[in-house]
């Protein structure tokens, strides 16, 4: 197997996303350093999954420009084109539904053999079981349909799948919002482990405020499209905040406190 590349960063510029006549993102920069992980907050339709979709060409971009930073030691006209499938190989995602991001009729052999038969990369028999054992899993898993399989269980194949093309980034779309509190510490854990192993840039999108403290270096904070503000995880952590809106995100992500309960009178 040839030595992996060190990562790659990701530079977004004036990005605007429309469906129809809705703007689902608003002329947003950003950018990530190699080796960076960068986490991308706000509430429910702030536009935080359509920025990576547009990464990847699942999203349609009606304006900005989409592109690779190059890691150190690699020249800037050495990096593929957005679209190419050059890289589609080095940008991988990470969907937030491991329900409905595997296909149900394919074995998790089937799954993990596929992205390579796409991209032409040989070795599958001995690529697929060390995907499956750097995500916990174990060859036991190799011929089981997701069906078989637990939520955690399914989002682990999902990692396994982008990570078995060697990617360079990693986009993750809430990667455990969809999974029970118990299992997300797990996955977490797991992904942060690949970044530390394999030199990973990471671009994470989540609604939870300490998951992106725990997991980010630096984040975005966006708000119906468009940028609120840019702050370190330790801008975040101790409060160090600019804007009201990221003041009231971290109110409401601090759950909610139930009171003592009123006495009650007697019949």
């Amino acid at each position: 197997m040839t030595a992996r590349p060190s990562a790659a960063g990701l530079a977004i510029e004036g990005l605007r996303v429309v469906f129809d006549d809705f703007v689902a993102v608003d002329d947003v920069s950003l950018r990530v350093e190699p080796g960076q992980s960068y986490g991308i907050v706000g509430e429910s339709g702030s536009g935080k999954s359509t920025i990576l979709r547009a990464v990847c060409g699942l999203a349609p971009k009606s304006a900005g420009t989409v592109s690779l930073i190059a890691p150190p030691g690699e020249p800037a006209g050495a990096l593929p084109a957005p679209g190419s499938r050059e890289f589609r190989r080095r940008v991988q995602m990470v969907f937030q539904d491991p329900y409905g991001s595997l296909h149900p009729r394919q074995t998790v052999d089937r799954i993990l053999a596929e992205p390579l038969a796409i991209h032409g990369i040989g070795e599958a028999e001995t690529r697929i079981e060390r995907a499956l054992d750097e995500v916990g899993l174990g060859k036991g898993f190799r011929f089981r349909y997701p069906h078989q399989l637990s939520g955690g269980q399914r989002q682990r194949v999902a990692i396994a799948r982008a990570l078995i093309l060697e990617p360079q980034i990693l986009l993750l779309d809430e990667p455990t919002s969809a999974l029970d509190a118990s299992v997300q510490a797990e996955v977490l854990n797991l992904l942060e482990e690949m970044r530390r192993r394999h030199g990973l840039t990471f671009v994470m999108v989540s609604h939870d405020l300490a998951v992106v403290t725990h997991m980010c270096e630096r984040l975005m904070v966006m708000q119906r499209g468009r940028r609120v503000e840019e702050l370190s995880s330790g801008d975040l952590a101790h409060r160090r905040v600019a804007d009201p809106y990221t003041r009231r995100l971290m109110q409401a992500s601090e759950g909610f406190r139930r009171g003592a309960a009123p006495p009650v009178e007697p019949a």
